[in-house]
């Protein structure tokens, strides 16, 4: 069974604004918070932060190419030249050096590197003698191609785990983003509602007043006529001055929510709004056990949970390896050549390229090998320290997931509390409104007095506000259900689709 009931929020008997009001409804409030509001684009700030971290990793393993110029460089300094037997001479140096280097590295899928290098530069020398301050001039060019390799061994590939826990630490940033938005259009839902109950409570309060005046209106026409006595026509004064101050408050209520809703969704603050919403109640079919099944899928705080435990084995990994044997074996062959002789930068560059022909090439292999021998307990108490969290981290997801099946047990039985409330408080609703009409017309009869007629009044207030807020948190349960579920109820689909692109016929996918 499915009820409409418009409620129109547009106007709501205000005076014309000179800025034109903008008019959202609900699937129109919730797009503007998925783009505009802070809490999203702060944690979208923070989602992109992770992303370009983990693209870094991920470039690790791409090849480099480096140049560097000495564009010049220029140094002038006392250099000491030690004699056998005798004592050091301190002569002065300077050299101007034009030039630069090209390397490119690739890094090999075990961690190392392997790189191609070259260097090349044109230098001015000279070098005055402590002597006799005499001065020696001379110019000369340096060539050198090589490769070296570098690899580690006997330990972890650290490029490849920095990868790993950077995409563990990016997906679960993805997933907490998701959850924000979740989040969102739920706060989103319940602040858009909040401002509805408001309206609908000024409207009552607009009515109230209303009918107080008529009652004070008849109640001074028949005082007048020596109907009543003059307590009848105070009461009915009071009475209608009291409704005044709850219309005025209740106005200053809805202008407030308005304030507070404009903040959570971002807009201006001196931006106008109304809010249109219509009145729809559908009885939902909701299965316990297909509820909690979603929930345990879908919920992104136990897919989070997962990768905390994953990074956190990672952790344990990098403790046992703080005091573990490490190796390194690194190798170069390079050819290298100095010009001999006088000449321009063309000649003494040629005469260099010969030379490296003529001089034997440089080479080397290192092997290294770090053994730890004692270290008092400091990787014994680190490890222990990582599989303490690691328990406690598993021990939170097991209790997420009891949590999460009892908050969905909660949130179904809330479902059909306020259904049960809003179907009683609808009829009582209806009933109320009848009942005032003919107390109203009792009291023009002098059947009852002001003030009985006064306590009918309230009485249909109540259950007015009682019949909003069944609905109210009617729908604040089902927005809760399918955040806490990621399932439409309503729609009997999967609510696992981009937020982004369409709250109104969509609904969230985990990147």
């Amino acid at each position: 069974m499915k009820i409409h009931t418009f409620l129109p929020i547009l106007v709501l008997l205000q005076p014309l604004q000179a800025q034109e009001k903008t008019v959202l409804t609900i699937d129109q409030a919730i797009d503007i918070a998925l783009y505009g509001s802070y809490t999203v684009r702060s944690n979208d700030e923070e989602r992109q932060a992770m992303q370009y971290q983990y693209l870094y990793y991920k470039a690790q393993f791409k090849p480099k190419l480096d140049a560097h110029l000495y564009s010049p460089s220029w140094n002038e300094a006392v250099t000491t030249v030690t004699q056998a037997d005798a004592l050091p001479v301190y002569n002065s140096t300077s050299s101007i050096r034009f030039g630069g280097g090209l390397s490119f590295t690739y890094v090999l899928p075990t961690g190392g590197d392997l790189a191609l290098k070259g260097e090349m530069y044109h230098e001015n020398l000279k070098t005055t003698f402590q002597k006799d301050y005499s001065t020696m001039k001379w110019k000369q060019a340096y060539s050198q191609f090589g490769i070296a390799f570098n690899q580690p061994v006997f330990t972890k590939n650290l490029l490849r785990e920095n990868l790993k826990r950077a995409e563990y630490q990016y997906k679960r940033s993805e997933l907490y983003f998701t959850r924000i938005q979740m989040d969102i259009i739920y706060n989103v839902t319940n602040g858009f509602y909040g401002v509805y109950r408001a309206a609908y409570e000024k409207q009552i309060n607009e009515e109230r007043l209303g009918n107080s005046q008529e009652a004070l209106r008849i109640a001074k026409l028949k005082y007048e006529t020596g109907n009543i006595a003059e307590g009848e026509l105070l009461i009915a004064e009071i009475d209608a001055a009291q409704n005044d101050v709850f219309l005025s408050e209740s106005a200053g209520k809805y202008e407030r929510l308005k304030d507070e809703f404009k903040l959570l969704i971002g807009l201006s603050m001196t931006e106008e709004i109304d809010i249109m919403a219509e009145m729809e109640f559908e009885t939902v079919n909701i299965n316990l056990q297909t509820a909690i099944d979603q929930a345990l899928v879908n919920r992104l705080e136990i897919k989070e949970g997962e990768y905390d435990i994953k990074l956190q084995e990672i952790e344990i990994d990098r403790a046992k390896r703080v005091s573990e044997v490490k190796g390194n074996i690194s190798a170069y062959y390079d050819f290298a050549g100095l010009s001999p002789k006088e000449g321009n930068v063309t000649e003494l560059f040629r005469y260099s390229f010969d030379n490296m022909a003529d001089r034997p090439q440089n080479r080397g292999v290192t092997f290294t090998l770090a053994v730890p021998i004692l270290d008092w307990g400091r990787r014994r108490n680190n490890v222990k320290t990582q599989i303490i969290y690691l328990n406690e981290m598993k021990m939170r997801l097991d209790n997420t997931n009891e949590q999460i099946i009892k908050e969905i047990r909660e949130i179904i039985r809330t479902v059909y509390e306020a259904e049960k409330r809003f179907r009683i408080n609808q009829t009582n609703k209806d009933i109320a409104q009848r009942s005032y009409r003919i107390n109203r017309l009792r009291f023009e009869n002098g059947d009852i007095t002001a003030q009985e007629l006064s306590l009918e009044q309230t009485r249909l207030s109540e259950v007015q506000l009682a019949y909003i807020g069944a609905y109210v948190t009617y729908r604040s349960a089902l927005a809760d259900l399918k955040r806490k579920t990621m399932w439409d109820f309503e729609n009997n689909r999967s609510y696992a689709i981009d937020p982004r692109h369409s709250t109104a016929e969509q609904g969230l996918q985990t990147p």
